[in-house]
């Protein structure tokens, strides 16, 4: 029985991948979390048992991390853990360069220490640092991220990522680490904590409050639902190469303001027609609002190498995603 160590592990998506290897696979997870304000123990109600470990901490503690090293066999490192909102970058990026940054690094040289001497690890061992497209930085009208697009970070927040990817890459090449990066776009689904643009529109629509969209509401996302990302995840960890990089996408490029739309649709649709919170909810909930600093106008990202490699393709088309997460945040 293999053994994961998932770093920010009852967040969103770490969350959910904890929840599909629970499913899926005969696994123990140790899950290592600081439970900030993103982060629940709701989020993983009915996963703990002798195969799911659950260690509150903080990454950058060096003590800790190498007592979780020390204690559990780990096989497999997948970090999710990150402070991850471009919003609260822009107004203290310290917080992000030091768990990112510095969280990143206790991870690697925990890892690099127990699993073995540099350029001879022990078998099957994996780290798996979880990115973002964002470290991309901005598209034009067309074209796509691949793993070969420059670097080109454009808040504190994907800097920070991207810093971090590059000393996972430099590990690797440094020390024959095993590190594969992923880098994956927007995701969505149940769980995610509402400062994010999905969850934050269904939640504001079920409660009449303002919809806030940013500028001309134009900016563009390709939107991966968040059980096909976390299959991917399971994908790089049992089959990615060491030292590569894998973009992981949706192939769902929407406006924001399209994704409002289609939101308030969605409840409309969803509500049963005697549910008080149907009444109320239009299009006249949206509110246009000044626009983030920074604010890329468009990601879009091509998946063609973890699907040439890997066999891994995105299954949830946008308006199925959006309805299965409607449905759960109507249902809690």
């Amino acid at each position: 029985m293999r053994t994961y160590l998932v770093t920010g592990g009852a967040g969103f998506i770490g969350s959910n991948f904890i929840r599909l290897l629970l499913n899926d696979n005969d696994v123990k997870i140790v899950n290592i979390d600081a439970l900030t304000y993103a982060g629940s123990l709701d989020n993983l109600e009915g996963t703990f048992s002798d195969r799911h470990v659950f260690i509150k901490a903080d990454i950058c503690d060096s003590e800790a991390v190498n007592d979780c090293f020390r204690k559990y066999d780990i096989d497999i490192v997948v970090h999710f853990a990150a402070e991850s909102h471009v919003d609260r970058s822009i107004t203290d990026p310290e917080v992000f360069v030091r768990t990112n940054v510095l969280g990143t690094a206790t991870l690697l040289n925990s890892a690099r220490k127990y699993w073995g001497k540099d350029g001879a690890y022990k078998p099957n061992k994996k780290f798996i640092q979880v990115s973002t497209d964002e470290v991309y930085g901005s598209l034009g009208k067309t074209g796509y991220f691949t793993e070969t697009t420059p670097l080109a970070p454009r808040s504190p927040y994907s800097a920070s990522k991207a810093a971090a990817d590059l000393l996972a890459l430099s590990y690797h090449e440094t020390y024959g680490f095993p590190v594969v990066v992923t880098r994956c776009s927007n995701n969505y689904g149940p769980y995610q904590f509402p400062e994010k643009l999905i969850p934050l529109m269904i939640l504001n629509t079920l409660d009449h409050k303002k919809l806030p969209v940013y500028g001309d509401g134009k900016n563009v996302r390709d939107w991966l639902f968040v059980a096909d990302h976390c299959k991917a995840l399971l994908l790089v960890a049992e089959q990615g190469k060491n030292g590569e990089v894998y973009n992981i996408g949706g192939d769902n490029e929407k406006t924001n303001i399209d994704i409002v739309n289609l939101i308030i649709d969605t409840v409309r649709e969803t509500l049963r027609e005697d549910d008080p919170r149907k009444d109320g909810i239009s299009k006249d909930l949206i509110a246009y609002v000044a626009d983030r600093l920074g604010h890329d106008r468009r990601y879009a990202i091509d998946h063609g190498k973890i699907t040439a490699e890997l066999g891994w393709s995105p299954q949830t088309p946008f308006d199925a995603g959006v309805k299965k997460t409607v449905r759960w945040y109507c249902s809690v």
